[in-house]
């Protein structure tokens, strides 16, 4: 497998160097490691899922439920809109709770 990584690498340096990977989308970006603890055979996973902004469905609950608490915490909320907005919390906190139970069993 070394050898087949060092013509890849060749290869690589050689487009290089011929300016035919300057176009590329994120070219310059910095590269964003691999979350700690993720398994080598679930990092190509990951990293597409990052990279098409997709978040695993508990992240999305937390991120909703973190907005959520930030407009509740907004001054001039109707008592109608808080109550909304208190009910769909507590949803995401039922829907969390479940999803990590469902998560956790084996």
């Amino acid at each position: 497998m070394d050898i087949f990584r060092k013509i890849a690498e060749r290869k690589i340096e050689e487009a290089i160097e011929r300016g035919e990977l300057d176009d590329l989308p994120l070219a310059g970006t910095p590269i964003t490691p691999d979350p700690p603890g993720v398994p080598e055979e679930l990092r190509l996973a990951y990293r597409l899922l990052r990279n098409a902004n997709v978040l695993p469905e508990e992240l999305q609950l937390k991120k909703r439920m973190h907005e959520l608490k930030e407009e509740l915490s907004r001054p001039g909320l109707t008592a109608e809109r808080r109550a909304a907005l208190v009910r769909e919390l507590n949803a995401k906190e039922s829907q969390l709770g479940f999803l990590l139970e469902r998560l956790r069993a084996p």
